[in-house]
């Protein structure tokens, strides 16, 4: 019915939890939520499903209309990234935070580029010609509602992590971040001078 597989939908949530990877945000994720506040948990799922969806039926379409490739998408978002490293590993603040109305200060970072941006897209693109789009959509349901439920819980994670924990792992996700950042750009701003 519908063509539902559940085999489609398990494989397409593998590869999209992978690819949009809360596990690996919260260190991020807490470091936001300590500097503009509270996390909306059910605004920045909402949003970043939306995008997602977004992109998924018009993501060729819309890059087209501003003349933007994914490849410049990448660029732009993997120096998005590079500035959330610096601030995790050296202490600093290049986003501000307290300039942005109240309510959606956290929604940039997070939502773009963490759980948005040029991999998920790439990656929704891909699995496009691979999957039943009826599969992806659950597959991707699901994988924003786990995001909802980590975002929802992100106080709860911080206590049982600890300080000298989140410390640690604050400085090693950084350097993943900036090992992301880097990666993502050189892969691909070389299109951008041909």
């Amino acid at each position: 019915m519908l063509g539902i597989d559940l085999k489609e939908i398990v494989g397409a949530f593998v590869v999209l939890f992978a690819i949009l990877d809360i596990i690996g945000s919260i260190p991020v994720i807490i470091d936001i939520k300590n500097k503009t506040g509270p996390i909306q948990s059910k605004k920045i799922s909402l949003i970043s499903w939306f995008l997602l969806v977004l992109f998924y039926f018009m993501g060729d379409g819309v890059l087209a209309l501003f003349g933007v490739d994914i490849q410049s998408f990448a660029v732009a978002g993997s120096i998005v990234i590079l500035a959330i490293g610096f601030e995790m590993i050296f202490d600093i603040h290049i986003f501000k935070y307290d300039d942005s109305p109240e309510g959606v200060s956290s929604i940039v970072p997070l939502v773009f580029p963490l759980i948005v941006g040029a991999g998920s897209f790439t990656t929704l693109l891909s699995l496009k010609a691979e999957y039943a789009t009826i599969n992806i959509m659950i597959a991707l349901a699901l994988n924003v509602l786990f995001i909802y439920m980590v975002l929802k819980q992100i106080n709860w994670l911080e206590r049982k992590l600890g300080k000298g924990l989140i410390y640690i792992f604050r400085k090693f996700f950084g350097i993943i971040l900036l090992a992301v950042a880097v990666k993502l750009f050189a892969a691909n701003a070389g299109h951008l001078f041909v």
